[in-house]
């Protein structure tokens, strides 16, 4: 079976498209962004599956990282789709002493660790003080139950590897029941009927606790974007393989006998592809439709956040993918150091005129004697100092210090007590775009999520108030960093951006 799109009774979705989204356009997604994810984990594979010839200084691993090394170095030549294992072994090369200093992950990680290593809080600006303290009860039952602390840094994470992250606002069961429909005559309606002024605070909040908030990774993003403006989403699709709770038969005796490394079996995995609509959504398994249903919410449920904008791209910049050229380099210059000290490592001698000296080799206090008066000892070898590789790499790093904007200030304050924070923002004003994107993003995800709550309770309209809703969160949550004699300086600063 093939795709079914009637449901969503759009010219802008077509099936054929749609076809093409998936079995095409998919995997070249899946190779762009894999190559950043593969570059920030840097996973380890054994070597032996990878063919290559070794010599006595090799490894028995492989990183992914080393797809970026020449072949004179990894004895390897790599496609770029492929990945670290799908590789080719280049003749009468070996493979050598490989050194990989992953200078981009912790590099992403200070930074998460800086923007969210405290909690979040959210603040609400409604006049009224009872209806305040109800929002932000709301909003962080949300937040609450969907990670807290942890959900903003994984956003943070994904949305710095690969230049952009989508979160999918996902109302419980309580909640869709309760949401009027988007048509017709019942659209004013609370959706609680009578009963609807009578709910307690608790239940709203047990009911907000219900919502999910789902962060789409890139390789599995596939929005369908509006043909005038790039900046809207008509419909949203994701696909990705699911792992299930069942194996899967491997082939047989006749695969394993061709292949002894194969497994008999293997875990069971489909085909997931979901598409969301501001009036309905489906999901398939397999291309086979598994589910399908009306979105009472009216609008797609899905929050881009940029890491850095991009004008004229959905997808945003990615850290990584500015540091990989200069990662490349510098495990070159490591991996060749490392090669220049294992065969420099020993000193050797080299004797002329001097009979027997291979019955007598030097060690302390051996001493040789000779009638020859052109006879001598030379010695050769050992690591020596070079200036000029060590300059090198050590400009490598500035350069990455200077692309990333990760000063050693804030790898200091990565390692140091939370107070050694409060240096940060005066030296690292990077920070202040992805602040930005990331405040934006969270206002966004509490419209969604109070839009969904709001139908449960007449009296919170909070996508009425949204410009009173979350305007003073980056202010707040810097005040709770920066020293007191900072906090006014950054109130200001968050205020004009």
């Amino acid at each position: 079976m093939g795709f079914d799109l009637r449901i969503f009774d759009s010219d802008s979705l077509r099936e054929t498209f749609v076809e093409w989204l998936v079995d095409e356009q998919w995997s070249d997604i899946v190779n762009h962004f894999g190559r950043f994810w593969d570059y920030y984990q840097n996973q380890m594979q054994e070597l032996s599956e990878v063919t290559v010839e070794r010599n006595g200084s090799a490894r028995d691993y492989v990183q992914a990282q080393e797809c970026g090394l020449p072949s004179r170095i990894t004895g390897v030549e790599h496609s770029y789709s492929g990945g670290i294992l799908t590789s080719r072994a280049v003749k009468d090369i070996q493979r050598k002493e490989v050194v990989i200093e992953n200078d981009i992950s912790w590099r992403i990680n200070a930074m998460v660790d800086f923007l969210f290593g405290k909690g979040v809080s959210l603040v609400s600006k409604a006049p009224e003080v009872q209806k305040r303290r109800e929002i932000e009860k709301i909003l962080k039952a949300v937040f609450s139950a969907n990670g807290d602390v942890g959900f903003f840094q994984d956003m943070a994470v994904l949305g710095s590897v690969y230049g952009f992250v989508d979160c999918v606002v996902r109302p419980g069961q309580e909640v869709l029941h309760q949401i009027p429909p988007t048509n017709g005559a019942d659209k004013k309606s609370d959706g609680l009927g009578g009963s609807s002024q009578n709910s307690s605070f608790e239940t709203i909040l047990q009911k907000a606790s219900s919502i999910g908030l789902e962060l789409i990774e890139a390789p599995r993003a596939l929005p369908v974007l509006d043909e005038n403006d790039y900046r809207k989403i008509d419909h949203y699709i994701q696909h990705f393989y699911q792992q299930k709770n069942a194996i899967a038969e491997g082939g047989g005796f006749l695969r394993r006998l061709l292949n002894s490394r194969a497994k008999s079996h293997s875990r069971e995995q489909i085909a997931v592809t979901e598409i969301i609509g501001p009036d309905a959504w489906q999901r398939y398994e397999n291309k086979e439709l598994a589910g399908e249903g009306v979105n009472p919410l009216g609008v797609v449920p899905v929050v881009h956040i940029q890491n850095i904008a991009q004008p004229y791209y959905y997808e945003g910049i990615s850290d990584v993918e500015q540091l990989i050229g200069l990662q490349d380099e510098l495990n070159t210059r490591l991996s060749d150091r490392a090669s220049r000290i294992t065969l420099q490592s020993f000193k050797m001698y080299l004797a002329k005129g001097i009979e027997g000296f291979d019955d007598k080799p030097v060690s302390p206090g051996r001493m040789w004697s000779t009638d020859n008066i052109e006879a001598s000892i030379e010695q050769f070898g050992g690591d020596s100092s070079t200036p000029s590789e060590n300059l090198h790499i050590s400009e490598i790093r500035e350069a990455m210090d200077k692309v990333s904007g990760v000063t050693p200030c804030l790898a200091s304050t990565h390692l140091v007590s939370l107070p050694g924070r409060r240096l940060v923002r005066e030296s690292c004003p990077y920070l202040s775009p992805p602040a930005m994107q990331v405040r934006r993003g969270r206002q966004r995800i509490s419209v969604l999520s109070e839009r969904s709550t709001s139908m449960t309770r007449p009296h919170i309209r909070v996508w009425k108030l949204m410009n009173n809703v979350c305007q003073r969160t980056s202010s707040a949550a810097r005040a709770t960093i920066l020293p007191k004699s900072k906090a006014s300086m950054m109130a200001s600063w968050a205020s004009t951006s």
